[in-house]
């Protein structure tokens, strides 16, 4: 059947794909005025908007009240809220994207400060607990191979490791940082 202004909401709704070649033939024009306003310029995007609106045309045609308003009004406000939805999405993905080099920044400037610290506070212990801290914290040696290295047993390796931590601790309270 022939799609026209007056049977384009029924032809819709009885799933005829010509009907959503006649809105995007009548329509397309409007919809693409109102996407373009919220989606300023970028192509992709006011394409897919398009495509969305076309879609939910499509699967909420039972939504459209004659009584309420023009189809022309009804597909009007679908273009308009799926636009402002591509913008919030749009700025969410920006804020995130944002936030992750914001953290990454400060991460590396952290590191190279915690790099900083570190060396000033493993200076602060001994040369026997530096050497386990340094082994075992920062190359990751295991505590075995540690106290097999030293000739000593593995407590002895945990034992100095918890008096460097309760050492270090002291002295970050002081604040002689």
């Amino acid at each position: 059947m022939r799609v026209t202004e007056q049977n384009v909401v029924q032809q819709i709704k009885y799933k005829n794909e010509d009907s959503i070649s006649y809105v995007l033939q009548s329509y397309g024009g409007l919809l693409n005025t109102i996407i373009r306003k919220y989606l300023q310029g970028n192509q992709q995007d006011i394409e897919e908007c398009l495509a969305d609106v076309l879609v939910s045309i499509w699967f909420h045609i039972n939504s459209f009240d004659s009584t309420k308003n023009e189809f022309k009004q009804w597909i009007a406000a679908i273009a308009k809220y799926r636009a402002i939805d591509y913008v919030r999405r749009s700025e969410k993905s920006k804020q995130y994207i944002s936030k992750f080099e914001l953290e990454e920044a400060s991460s590396q400037s952290i590191s190279k400060q915690s790099e900083f610290d570190i060396t000033y506070l493993f200076n602060k212990l001994n040369s026997t607990e530096r050497s386990i801290f340094e082994k075992y914290y920062v190359e990751g040696v295991s505590s075995k191979e540690i106290a097999n290295e030293f000739q000593a047993k593995e407590s002895w390796v945990h034992n100095k490791l918890s008096r460097g931590r309760k050492k270090l601790k002291t002295i970050l309270q002081k604040g002689e940082v």
